[in-house]
């Protein structure tokens, strides 16, 4: 992480309304980099860079801080916005009736979202699952001690 950047934001690139979230953010950003971006779902992205297995990097957004602390759900979000200005428009989320609201909200757009972007068949195929490298070096029937 650069000097400046204050959250890594691990999104799912095939997510149509994610993406539309992630280049808001670039766009607010303005090239300042206090925020970086990595698509979950590019094949190079590696799971154990942040200790995450598949199905928790699918199952919601995650941001890492630049200690390295793993972030997930609304404050993900809550930490981008900050970063680009506009921390006063996720403000009432930290509110603790309006927190759990946001929380809850978050969690089942999350359980629901390929289904609603029209990616449901995605995990039926085995789409939605992230490989990481070894395991795709594996896959493709290398050797995992070939010493390459």
């Amino acid at each position: 992480m650069n000097g400046s950047s204050q959250i890594r934001v691990l999104y799912d690139g095939e997510c149509p309304l994610c993406s539309r979230e992630i280049r808001f953010l670039e766009r607010r950003d303005r090239g300042r980099g206090h925020l970086q971006f990595e698509d979950i779902a590019d094949p190079s992205f590696d799971l154990d860079a942040y200790g995450l297995d598949a199905s928790e990097a699918m199952a919601r957004i995650h941001g890492v801080l630049p200690d390295g602390t793993v972030i997930e759900g609304v404050e993900v979000f809550r930490r981008a916005y900050a970063a680009v200005g506009l921390g006063w428009l996720m403000a009432p989320t930290r509110w603790p009736g309006l927190r759990r609201l946001a929380d809850l909200a978050y969690r089942i757009f999350a359980r629901n979202r390929l289904r609603w972007t029209g990616r449901a068949s995605a995990c039926d195929a085995g789409r939605c699952q992230v490989v990481t490298p070894l395991a795709s070096n594996a896959l493709e029937g290398e050797s995992l001690g070939s010493g390459r």
